[in-house]
């Protein structure tokens, strides 16, 4: 009777337990259930970032798309083999999936807040979307034609390709609206989360301006009118000082380190040195910048590598420490680049103070204090009869593109850029290259295969989905 008696009270505590919401053991309560917007935003900047700075043969190309880099061993990234180790198709998803759908998400978090201060949330949202703009003009001029207009909508697996040109556009109108947004009188993001000016509205806006202007120049040879009005419309509000250039800092400590530190450093690769092309020239101009740039080799001297052929490495010259410093920072938007294109659109009859040999001087000098060297150096550097604006070889564009493909050494994605819209300098094609000069990167193979239709499409208007093939804008 006993045991009767313990066995019905078991069953009716079972059934009991039943009626019971168990649905409260699904929540994870160690992890947080949602992310705040601030750290999405500044993971997004920082993925971003890294992707800008890394060298990792799986990542980042353009190194050895500007002749900058060569490689002693590995040749088929020297000799423009991107689709080996599919780099266009990571390239693709981190600026996608890593960068701009975490900048949707921490945008969509800020805008349902309502306890936030309205001027703050303002701030926000625009220092946001001024990202996103950064990350899809890196797409439009990585590939062209992209995913624009559905391409962050969740529901829609198989999105349209924008015309670039269209996607230009409103990219900048976008940011015009940006910086009508941004008021100092209220923060932006926390000194914490915003890791490229601290919470400093006031330098955001002079970043977006920044943007604007090479977003205006990058289109000047075909729409010259448009970038007339947005260069002069937002260059008075550019970055006027190294104080104000746009960076990442980053830090000794892993994870949050320059990539380089770890490629160049950590996995003790025996194959990344210096370009001849890039060498050659900063050895017969004396170029100051050269131990800023490189190390000496085993013999003490400065020597690059033919690009696309093996060459000995501890017989060549390899980044400097200087480079591969875990703390060194990543630029994104600077005063060299804004003083080069100043210069650029005195030249193009655009309205700017100053004359274009003041602008070029100004870039090239900052540069130089940059990387190390003196005033006296740069002073020097300019007296040269190769390097004097009056007496340097070729026209405004020769000048001013080779002097501006020097400068922008280890910020590589920019220095393409310039390559391709300035044609200048004319690089020499590596030995056995696998293409002709990449003008583009090829689309994803995801892309074929999963959304061909729209990637044919995509393909077919630009000219043909081949890395030779020109960007509208790059018309010479």
């Amino acid at each position: 009777m006993k045991k009767r008696f313990i066995s019905i009270v078991v069953l009716v505590l079972l059934i009991s337990a039943c009626t019971d919401d168990i649905t409260r053991f699904n929540d994870e309560t160690k992890r947080a259930s949602e992310v705040p917007p601030g750290s999405l935003f500044s993971n997004a900047v920082k993925t971003l970032s890294d992707g800008l700075a890394s060298a990792s043969v799986n990542v980042n190309i353009f190194r050895h798309f500007v002749n900058h880099w060569a490689q002693a061993v590995i040749q088929e990234e020297a000799q423009f083999n991107y689709v080996t180790r599919s780099i266009n198709d990571t390239w693709w998803t981190r600026m996608y999936r890593d960068v701009l759908n975490d900048l949707k998400e921490s945008s969509r978090i800020i805008t349902n807040d309502v306890t936030l201060n309205p001027i703050i949330k303002t701030n926000q949202l625009a220092i946001i979307d001024i990202m996103q703009v950064y990350t899809f003009n890196i797409l439009v001029t990585t590939y062209g034609d992209i995913p624009y207009s559905k391409s962050l909508d969740d529901q829609l697996l198989f999105p349209v390709y924008d015309d670039a040109k269209t996607v230009n556009k409103e990219l900048m109108i976008r940011l015009e609206n940006d910086i009508a947004k941004l008021s100092i009188s209220a923060p932006g993001f926390t000194s914490s989360e915003d890791i490229i000016f601290q919470g400093s509205v006031a330098k955001w806006i002079s970043f977006a301006n920044s943007l604007q202007v090479r977003m205006a120049m990058t289109i000047s040879d075909v729409d010259n009118s448009l970038a007339k009005t947005a260069f002069e419309k937002a260059n008075p509000n550019a970055i006027n000082a190294i104080s104000n250039n746009g960076f990442v800092k980053y830090f000794t400590a892993i994870p949050n380190n320059n990539p380089l530190y770890d490629q160049l450093v950590l996995a003790n690769r025996t194959d990344y040195i210096a370009a001849k092309d890039l060498m050659d020239v900063l050895n017969s101009f004396e170029d100051p910048r050269k131990p800023g740039f490189f190390g000496v080799n085993n013999v003490g001297l400065y020597v690059g590598g033919i690009m696309g052929i093996p060459s000995d490495y501890p017989k060549m010259s390899k980044p400097s420490t200087r480079v591969a410093d875990p703390s060194a920072p990543n630029v994104l938007i600077d005063y060299v680049e804004m003083e080069f294109y100043r210069a650029e659109a005195k030249e193009r009859g655009y309205n700017v103070t100053g004359s274009a040999e003041s602008h070029y001087n100004n870039a090239i000098k900052a540069s130089i204090l940059y990387w190390g060297g003196t005033e006296a150096n740069a002073d020097k550097y300019l007296l040269r009869s190769d390097v004097a604006y009056t007496t340097a070889a070729g026209g405004w564009k020769q000048k001013i593109g080779f002097q501006k493909w020097i400068a922008l050494y280890n910020r590589p994605f920019e220095g393409w850029l310039e390559v391709r819209r300035l044609d200048f300098p004319k690089l020499t094609i590596p030995v056995n290259a696998f293409s002709g000069y990449p003008n583009r990167m090829k689309y994803p193979a995801n892309e074929q295969q999963l959304n061909g239709t729209n990637y044919t499409n995509a393909a077919t208007k630009i000219g043909g989905d081949k890395s030779e093939t020109k960007l509208y804008w790059d018309i010479n």
